[in-house]
Order: C-alpha cells, then sequence, then structure tokens
C-alpha cells in the first residue's frame, strides 16, 4: 500500500499466520487421503485393523488349507495370533499340491470334537471345502465371499466352520470376512428352530445309512 506516495509495511499477524498453516495441513491432508496406497509386499500379512475383533466368546481356532489356500492360511493364522486367539495350525505346510478333503477333514473334525470353538478353511475357490466339511457331523460350514455373507452365516445359520476362496477375495477382504464371522455371536430366536432342523435332517441321513 502507498501512503503518501511511501510504501509502509504492514506487521505480520501471527493468528492469521497460525490460521494460513492449518488450512494447507487440512489440504495436505485431503490429498493424501485420496491418493493411491502403495500395495504391500508380495507375501506380507493383511493390513493391520488396529480394532481390535470384539469378544464374541471364541478363544480357539482350527485353521487349514490347501496348496491354492497355503498362502491365505499362513497371513489369517498370524494375524488371529496377533489379535489373541489360540490358533491350531491343520496344515498344509507349503505349496505341493495336496487333497482339499483331509485338510478340510482336519479342520472340521476339531470342531466338531469341540477341540476348536470354529474352523477356517481356504482353498481355491472355498467351494470343495465347504462340501467336504459338512461331510462331518456336527459341523456347519459356510462359504463366505463378503462381509454380509459372513455375518448372515453366524447370526442366522449358527456356522462354526469358515470356508474362503483364496482365488477369488484378496487379502484385505478374507480377513474383513474372518473379523465379521468372529465377532458375530449366533442370534439364537427364530434361527434356533431352523438350525434345529439342520440338525435333525443332519441325524436322519445318519441313521437311515
Amino acid at each position: 500500500m502507498l501512503v503518501g506516495g511511501s510504501p509502509t509495511v504492514t506487521a505480520r499477524d501471527p493468528n492469521i499466520e497460525a490460521d494460513v498453516r492449518a488450512i494447507v495441513s487440512q489440504i495436505v491432508d485431503c490429498l493424501a487421503d485420496g491418493a493411491p496406497k502403495p500395495e504391500p509386499p508380495v507375501g506380507a500379512p493383511p493390513p493391520v485393523d488396529a480394532t481390535k475383533i470384539p469378544n464374541s466368546g471364541i478363544t480357539t481356532i482350527a485353521i487349514g488349507g490347501d496348496h491354492g489356500g497355503f498362502a491365505l492360511k499362513e497371513k489369517l493364522a498370524f494375524r488371529l495370533r496377533e489379535q489373541g486367539f489360540s490358533v491350531e495350525d491343520c496344515g498344509t505346510n507349503s505349496t505341493e499340491a495336496v487333497d482339499y478333503p483331509d485338510i478340510a477333514a482336519a479342520v472340521a473334525e476339531r470342531v466338531a470334537s469341540q477341540a476348536s470353538q470354529v474352523g477356517i478353511i481356504i482353498d481355491g475357490a472355498g467351494i470343495g471345502s465347504s462340501m467336504a466339511a459338512n461331510k462331518i457331523r456336527g459341523v456347519r460350514a459356510a462359504l463366505c465371499y463378503d462381509v454380509s455373507t459372513a455375518r448372515n452365516a453366524r447370526e442366522h445359520n449358527h456356522a462354526n466352520v469358515l470356508t474362503l476362496g483364496a482365488g477369488l477375495v484378496g487379502d484385505s477382504l478374507a480377513w474383513q470376512i474372518t473379523q465379521e464371522f468372529l465377532a458375530t455371536p449366533y442370534g439364537e430366536g427364530r434361527h434356533a428352530r431352523r438350525v434345529a432342523k439342520i440338525d435333525d435332517l443332519e441325524k436322519s441321513s445318519v441313521e437311515g445309512s
């Protein structure tokens, strides 16, 4: 500004400077939130979710995966142990080809015998493991592909085994599904009558064989 033909120097207002810095910081944060996140290195565990899985009474888990589910099985087991769960690894222990019914049976039998409260089985698509596990009396295995199906499987169907398809869900989604499955309690109520009918079908099939 010129006053009487001479420039004048205006003193800086520290309050205005602080406000400007705060606005700039907010803009930078917003831009950072919208920027693409770097991919985790191959073989890294799923992203850490700082939120502890709510306690639904589950403390013991049997987990297993065939060669197609081995990598994801290792990552989920790592995260579950981090969360404080007691995890029994039923194999496999490498990417060498194995038969998924053997792994599914190992996990399902631990659940049926109550050695573990719930089980998680992973193969390429999750379908075969679900079929195999459901041949074990007392097991209600559910193939889940998103958070909603995981919640429904537990709340409505009292599922005690979760199956996942490593070729169909990524690490992050698999972890979200697992969290939801473990955090959701059985709804009982009207669902109890329907689950009892599933159990009756199983009993009648075994007795009639």
